[in-house]
């Protein structure tokens, strides 16, 4: 019988240096991405085409796209937050897009500048010019299950949101704890309620978890055990939003895949290479990554 597949998205370089103040080149970035292919991730998010004001880490978009390997844009991922970010991405050999619409008014604002109503409409636009240019979009729901400015977010909020956004017809929605605030328990309840809004559309549902509070791995397999098949997940666990106050640590990759290929669920991934990947990233950080699979090993060991 075969073993049912997950797809672990690579978040890493992206959302996970974003908020890193230790400052990454060019080529290191290059380096991380390339390991992460070589390791059997194949979704990677790549770059983010947003101001380097206020996002310096990301700021060298075009060069590391210029310097990737063909086969990386396959699965190469791009974070744009408006239509200038979307004519970025549109000169380049890129194939995916993401955009981000918040559930609540101030972190919208604070996110995008934006409100919750006038970002929906720039989703609007920027799905429709990306698949008229060819290219597929995902949207992740950001803020689904707590706000850091406003507090407990309702399902009934999230809904309202994703009934809009799935109007658009993306290929996929990301749902994300964009703060680490969820348990189990919210994640089976609100997936169901996202699976009914989506009903028939050919969507596909993702999860983008962070362990800001220890919950993320164990939400991730609550929303595989809802059907979702595709989760985000950083190495080492780096990672925040800049804009979300205390939005740390990802759900790290290599924790995720071993809870996963251990409940049966094929990955595709190398964990021999996904270690070397790791390591650049704790030989570059200050101080030890959150991720705990590298320093207890793989059980059995690997040969």
């Amino acid at each position: 019988m075969d073993q049912p597949s997950i797809e672990i998205v690579e978040v890493s370089p992206r959302d996970g240096l974003q908020n890193e103040a230790t400052p990454f080149s060019t080529d290191e970035k290059v380096a991380l991405i390339e390991g992460c292919l070589g390791a059997g991730l194949r979704r990677i998010e790549v770059a983010s085409f947003v101001n380097p004001a206020r996002v310096p880490q990301m700021a060298d978009a075009e060069a590391v796209l210029a310097r990737l390997s063909p086969a990386a844009f396959d699965g190469a991922i791009g974070l744009v937050l408006n239509e200038r970010g979307l004519d970025r991405a549109l000169a380049t050999p890129l194939q995916e897009i993401n955009y981000v619409v918040v559930v609540t008014e101030t972190f919208s604002e604070k996110n995008q500048g934006a409100s919750v109503e006038e970002n929906l409409a720039m989703a609007a636009n920027v799905t429709r010019r990306a698949r008229e240019a060819g290219l597929r979009t995902s949207i992740t729901v950001s803020a689904a299950f707590g706000c850091p400015y406003e507090g407990e977010v309702t399902p009934q909020q999230l809904y309202a949101i994703v009934d809009q956004v799935a109007d658009l017809e993306p290929f996929e929605i990301a749902i994300a704890d964009t703060i680490g605030v969820a348990v189990p328990r919210d994640v089976h309840e609100r997936m169901q309620g996202v699976r009914e809004i989506v009903g028939s559309r050919p969507i596909q549902l993702r999860c983008h978890f962070h362990n800001t509070r220890n919950t993320g791995l164990a939400n991730a397999m609550a929303a595989v055990e809802e059907g979702v098949t595709v989760l985000d997940a950083s190495l080492g666990g780096i990672g925040g939003c800049p804009f979300a106050p205390n939005a740390t640590g990802n759900i790290p990759t290599e924790d995720l895949a071993y809870m996963l290929s251990r409940s049966g669920y094929h990955l595709g991934v190398d964990f021999a290479r996904l270690f070397e990947v790791v390591d650049l990233l704790s030989q570059k950080l200050p101080n030890p990554v959150p991720g705990l699979l590298t320093r207890a090993g793989m059980f059995p060991a690997l040969s």
